[in-house]
């Protein structure tokens, strides 16, 4: 299905370490007209922030090495309050409590793995509405 008329097409990045969960959600994804950066790792998924400016990053929060937890946090020092819409997904840390750390970390939303693909789409569509915002300049900060 492409993206509406009137509407944009989003630049997603989708992060887990488990590849099947990544294809999936990409191939939903891109079927709906997006574009998606797969990432399969945090440091994947940082390189990914810091070269372009997505709309939306979908993170597990299980990964190895680095959690998406702390890949939320990145992205929002990285970014501010100019940060992408941050998606966390996980099919063990599923408690109120979980919900919670991912919401202290940065996440907007939180989906239980195996995520409803429609709940998913429900999420990025008010972004699709809208104009892109202006990626932030890091010029003045890079060295």
């Amino acid at each position: 299905m492409p993206v509406p008329s009137g509407a944009r097409s989003l630049h997603l990045v989708v992060a887990d370490d488990e590849r099947d969960a990544v294809i999936t959600l990409a191939a939903i994804l891109t079927s709906e007209g997006y574009s998606v950066a797969p990432a399969y790792n945090a440091p994947a998924v940082l390189g990914e922030i810091r070269m372009q400016f997505p709309d939306a990053v979908i993170v597990d929060i299980e990964m190895p090495g680095i959690s998406g937890l702390t890949v939320a946090r990145e992205v929002r020092r990285i970014y501010g309050h100019s940060a992408p819409l941050l998606i966390a997904i996980s099919g063990r840390w599923v408690s109120e409590s979980d919900r919670m750390l991912s919401e202290v970390a940065g996440f907007h939303h939180f989906l239980q793995k195996p995520c409803d693909p429609a709940a998913l789409l429900a999420l990025l569509a008010p972004l699709a509405s809208r104009p892109k915002p202006a990626a932030p300049d890091f010029s003045a900060t890079q060295s």
